[in-house]
């Protein structure tokens, strides 16, 4: 083991016994297939990353949770046989679910063809959040294709309020309600072991199915939508929002913002969760898409003027017990006993109802070594439908994963 002060698991600690917690990316990269070199960018990567060479441990006396340096922690790299077949290969591959104790967040699956090859990276949420995923297939591209070497970052979480934008505290309400659910937890004395949920896991993954669409929006298609966007003044991500309000006929949408540059722990380029959810509510009526975009862009600007709407479920993560957090998802699809549990999974986290429709937008990038890429959001049990949304050299692709429960 390697000693360095830890890196203690906060506002990430919800996504370490919650199952999907996974997502990914698949990307085209331009460049001769050589596995060698795919084995040297990938360590490059983990050179410059700590979290790539971490897993997650516990200390004993207070339970806290923390990322583990390693000194060798290998990422499971396999090779695929066709392209076409990525979505049943990523379902194997998740299938098994995810021990952060004793494998690498990563996963690295290769697809080779004689001119280029396709590239599928597997995270864990505890890893990074989507932006830092699309960060490392980014690096790993210029690396191999380029030669550009990343530098070395050391990660630095979110450890308390004080590290996220003054004023972003809870209100009162808000803590009324988790200082209650706290003291129920506390009373029930309960415990959720690891290894319970990961039997959890494996039994809800079979139990619970996805389906992945992809619908790409290229060429004239996608410069009618810039266009449309600048001229009446509100953002591709606002379009997208009512663009699935109008198809899925719902008035609430959950979208993940980006605060890595509002959080006075991060540093640039580091990995580690750097995003807060938050809802868009639109007023019942039938409106047309210009209509319905710029009312979702007044209700936007209006969230993140206030940092206490903005960062809201990041403050419930810390004010809650973080052994509270574990019981979450296993109490309210699992069976396991906890009221405590059960309460926050209906009426905070959204699980069991599975209602919820959900947006996360990587943004675009311009890339002379990735041709195009795909995001694959993670499929939350709160979620019916997710899109994951990543635009490459003006070409925007929308991955839809659709949870469905086996009854």
């Amino acid at each position: 083991m390697v000693n360095s002060n830890k890196n203690y698991v906060n506002t990430e600690r919800a996504h370490y016994m919650c199952p999907n917690m996974h997502f990914g990316i698949l990307a085209q990269i331009k460049s001769n297939y050589d596995k060698v070199q795919v084995m040297q960018s990938v360590k490059a990567l983990q050179k410059a990353h700590p979290f790539l060479r971490s897993l997650i441990a516990e200390e004993k006396d207070t339970k806290k949770l923390y990322y583990q340096l390693q000194e060798h922690l290998d990422i499971t790299l396999m090779i695929g046989t066709d392209p076409d077949w990525w979505q049943q290969d990523y379902n194997d591959i998740s299938s098994h679910g995810w021990d952060v104790r004793r494998e690498s967040m990563l996963k690295v699956l290769v697809y080779p063809h004689e001119n280029e090859f396709q590239i599928l990276f597997i995270s864990h949420h505890l890893l990074c959040d989507g932006r830092g995923l699309l960060q490392l297939v980014v690096e790993f591209a210029q690396h191999y294709g380029e030669g550009v070497t990343p530098s070395f970052v050391e990660e630095q979480l979110i450890q308390s309020i004080y590290d996220l934008p003054a004023n972003c505290d809870l209100p009162f309400i808000s803590k009324v309600v988790i200082n209650d659910a706290n003291r129920r937890w506390k009373k029930e004395q309960h415990q959720v072991l690891y290894d319970t949920y990961l039997n959890f896991e494996k039994s809800y993954i079979r139990t619970n199915s996805v389906r992945r669409e992809i619908h790409t929006i290229e060429g004239q298609e996608f410069e009618e939508i810039q266009a449309l966007c600048k001229q009446h003044g509100f953002s591709v991500n606002d379009y997208l929002i009512a663009k699935m309000m109008r198809e899925d006929n719902v008035r609430k949408v959950i979208i993940a913002a980006d605060i890595r540059h509002q959080a006075g722990c991060y540093r640039e380029n580091a990995m580690g969760n750097y995003s807060t959810a938050f809802s868009v509510s639109v007023k019942k009526g039938d409106k047309d898409m210009i209509s319905l975009a710029k009312e979702i862009t007044s209700i936007v600007e209006d969230i993140v003027k206030h940092p206490q709407k903005e960062m809201l479920v990041l403050a419930c993560y810390l004010h809650m017990q973080p052994e509270l957090i574990d019981a979450v998802a296993i109490s309210t699809l699992g069976g396991f006993e906890s009221k405590a549990g059960a309460f926050v999974g209906k009426n905070m986290f959204g699980y069991g109802a599975q209602k919820g429709y959900s947006i996360t937008n990587l943004g675009k990038i311009q890339s002379d070594v990735i041709a195009n890429a795909v995001f694959i959001p993670p499929a939350s049990p709160a979620n019916k439908k997710t899109w994951g949304v990543l635009t490459v050299n003006d070409c925007m692709k929308i991955c839809s994963s659709i949870l469905f429960t086996e009854r």
